[in-house]
């Protein structure tokens, strides 16, 4: 532990261990570790996420060292596809505060230094009192969307405007910025579904509590829904986006798979890039409308698969379309869309997934399906136009082929690719020395550096 000695802060970062929280939270803070060097980076979270997270092998941050907390689970309990999914969630959500006050009372005594800077996905209201009880700054990490974040910041104001019997096409017309956003779009546990529900619990208490932060950082740029990151910054002290973190990192890229040679085989703008993320495979039968389309089109395509390709898909599809498509378990997908012969992004929708179609300059077809998916997917849409939601928000036959063909055969869709090519260039933009996200990175850097309490 000598490096906690010498080091000149040392700083607790407290990750959210499901969904795609962790890892692009640790591109933060690995970010943070190269501009603030003398710094000690503890980054506390489940041993299953910290496995996952930092795997064996990983590029390894001197500064930068995982410690596990308790997970919440019952001795003796096992993950298995059988079980509620959400049942580890609800598990680990109460055992929350508890077990990260003592994993950072523990890390302070195996370290034998105290915390300077409590750095908290924004999740984690209760980071609040904990830098308050070690008299510490609390920055807290968006990793999604600024304007889900206004959802849930604003929970009680969406609610006493909206009634519970109101059609779920009612349009939120009362807030500027959200006139094209209906009822249905916004995140479950806002304005409809179970209210007393773990994770909308802890987003409410969240949005009552982000105020009090010293710093609430956002991976997005300033140029993308200004009009929310202006609502936004007038709430708290400091909102700072500084991202698209996938422009801002240099990690090196795996394509174990091929893609990228087999993309050097098709046309530009031709090929369909398909990918629902790392957590969700759509229902059998959306998945059998989509390798319907696939194998009757003359559309080439490249799907991540994370499934079961035996069990999950029709048998013999991956023979039939091998001449026209590639099945992966994993794919480099910035750099799959950052490639000419893609020519349309099929997605789940979730925010990393975005901004990494901006950054390719691909348009995206949406088939979300919770948290935040539904609200973006109609902002891309209906706000800034470059993507499109499947007529009644699912895979079918009819409604993936429309969506396909209006996007890489329509004049509409070329339009699409020229609005989504803008957003690229001012993405680009503000990660260029003086951009707004990295003069917004200094300024974190000054928050948690910094040698007295924000309060």
């Amino acid at each position: 532990m000598e490096k906690y000695k010498k080091a000149s802060k040392h700083i607790a970062v407290l990750a959210f261990p499901f969904g795609t929280h962790a890892a692009p939270l640790l591109s933060i803070i690995r970010r943070l570790s190269e501009a603030s060097p003398a710094s000690m980076f503890s980054f506390l979270c489940t041993e299953r996420s910290n496995s996952s997270t930092f795997p064996k092998g990983h590029q390894k941050h001197d500064s930068i060292k995982p410690f596990n907390v308790w997970d919440g689970l019952p001795e003796g309990y096992t993950h298995c596809l059988k079980r509620n999914p959400h049942e580890p969630v609800d598990y680990f959500l109460k055992a929350v505060p508890q077990n990260f006050k003592d994993a950072v009372e523990a890390l302070v005594a195996e370290t034998g230094r105290p915390i300077d800077c409590l750095i908290t996905d924004a999740f984690y209201y209760f980071g609040a009192d904990i830098a308050d009880e070690l008299k510490v700054p609390w920055v807290a990490l968006w990793t999604a969307s600024p304007r889900a974040l206004f959802s849930h910041a604003e929970t009680e104001f969406f609610r006493r405007h909206v009634g519970i019997n109101d059609p779920l096409d009612k349009p939120l017309d009362f807030l500027q910025g959200f006139a094209s956003i209906r009822v249905a779009d916004l995140p479950d546990g806002v304005v409809r579904g179970n209210f007393d529900a773990s994770v909308p619990v802890l987003l409410n208490k969240m949005g009552l509590t982000l105020p009090r932060a010293a710093a609430v950082a956002a991976n997005s740029y300033e140029d993308l829904d200004n009009a929310v990151v202006n609502m936004l910054k007038s709430r708290y002290k400091r909102f700072l986006n500084v991202g698209p973190s996938n422009l801002m990192s240099s990690s090196p890229f795996d394509d174990r798979h091929g893609c990228l040679d087999w993309l050097e085989r098709h046309q530009p703008l031709s090929v369909v890039y398909i990918s629902f993320g790392s957590v969700i495979t759509p229902p059998p039968h959306e998945i059998e409308a989509l390798t319907q389309v696939l194998e009757e089109s003359n559309f080439p395509f490249l799907w991540s698969f994370r499934g079961d390709v035996e069990k999950q898909l029709p048998p013999g599809f991956p023979k039939r379309t091998s001449s026209k498509g590639k099945l992966v378990p994993w794919a480099p997908q910035q750099k799959i869309l950052e490639h000419p012969s893609v020519g349309v992004f099929v997605s789940h929708g979730g925010w990393n997934s975005i901004l990494e179609s901006i950054s390719g300059g691909v348009p995206m077809v949406f088939r979300p399906f919770f948290g935040d998916q539904k609200l973006n997917t109609r902002t891309v849409e209906a706000i800034w136009g470059f993507g499109l939601g499947l007529e009644g928000g699912t895979l079918t036959k009819e409604a993936i082929t429309n969506a396909l063909n209006f996007i890489l055969s329509t004049e509409e869709g070329k339009k699409m690719r020229q609005k989504v090519g803008v957003q690229k260039e001012l993405a680009y933009k503000a990660v260029q020395p003086n951009g707004s996200s990295i003069e917004n990175f200094k300024t974190l850097v000054g928050v948690i550096t910094c040698h007295h309490y924000l309060p």
